[in-house]
């Protein structure tokens, strides 16, 4: 098993950096908005990670029992820089979204929601399910 574990050498090593930057967009990507949701008992809480992203940035809504939990952001670092000469620059600019099924009997004040040091809380109060109406069936004689 030792055997396994062990990393031998590989004559393609020399590629790995090209394609780390070729693949950087599609992984930066996945560090956006982890979320975590947890049972609390009388509610749910999700935390969302939303680092360097404004509050106003933010778009939070309800439809059809749908939760969505919109986000936009842009780099202003670049302001304010009269003087120098870049070599390189990068910047970030973009938008992402997720989206989570709650269910048809939650509304929007059931949702309580605090961005605080890059992350995004929202507490959901549990509510009871309504009772779904079951089919009636007719005998046939």
């Amino acid at each position: 098993m030792r055997n396994y574990l062990t990393k031998r050498h590989d004559p393609f090593d020399f590629m790995d950096p090209f394609f780390d930057d070729f693949f950087a967009g599609e992984r930066n990507y996945n560090q956006l908005m982890k979320t975590d949701i947890k049972d609390e008992g009388d509610h749910y809480q999700l935390k969302m990670d939303l680092p360097a992203i404004k509050k106003e940035d933010i778009k939070i809504s309800l439809n059809e029992g749908y939760l969505k939990i919109s986000a936009t952001f842009h780099d202003e670092n670049e302001k304010n820089e009269q003087h120098g000469k870049y070599i390189h620059k990068e910047r970030h600019y973009g938008s992402y979204s997720r989206s989570f099924y709650l269910g048809e009997n939650v509304n929007e004040k059931d949702i309580h929601a605090k961005l605080e040091n890059g992350v995004l809380t929202l507490n959901i109060e549990k509510r009871e399910e309504k009772e779904k109406k079951e089919n009636k069936f007719i005998p046939i004689e």
